[in-house]
């Protein structure tokens, strides 16, 4: 008789962060398409504020970033693209977005000074685009290629090879 009731257990709503700000993201996606800069932000924001610390926030702060670049603000995106890389350093477009965004900022000669000191393997990457952006091509293909031989097994290295594909047909 009780299987049969009408008795049914309490239906619980939970809060999936990650999909909220994963949904919010795409919004923020759609404004930026529309132009809606503002409302953009405003979503790109929410959604790093849903999802910290996770390789979908250093997309989110990229967003973000590539939204400030649009509007005219690189000291804002700068910040944001700086932070998505140390959150995911493995995603060549992000040192590609640094790299554009200092040169926006007036500071490339500044960071390829700092970047030369480092022997960090990452911090060699990102040395080569530099170099690369700023027009000496051939010394930013030497060192990014350096990487690709002494690091074959390195996530970002197929990428980093594609790159200098479309580099090299330029030289």
């Amino acid at each position: 008789m009780f299987v049969c009731s009408g008795y049914r257990k309490p239906y619980r709503y939970t809060i999936d962060a990650e999909k909220n700000a994963f949904n919010h993201n795409n919004v923020g996606l759609n404004y930026l398409k529309d132009r809606i800069y503002y409302a953009a932000i405003e979503e790109f924001k929410i959604a790093i504020s849903l999802s910290q610390n996770t390789q979908s926030t250093a997309i989110y702060k990229t967003n973000l970033g590539n939204t400030y670049m649009i509007i005219g603000y690189p000291d804002m995106a700068r910040t944001c693209y700086e932070e998505a890389l140390k959150m995911y350093g493995l995603n060549l477009q992000y040192y590609i977005n640094l790299a554009k965004c200092y040169e926006q900022l007036n500071i490339v000669p500044k960071k390829i000074k700092e970047y030369e000191v480092s022997s960090s393997i990452y911090d060699k990457i990102m040395l080569g685009i530099l170099y690369i952006q700023t027009g000496e091509k051939r010394r930013g293909v030497i060192i990014l290629d350096d990487i690709c031989l002494s690091e074959p097994d390195l996530l970002i290295t197929g990428a980093i090879k594609q790159y200098l594909k479309e580099i090299t047909k330029s030289l």
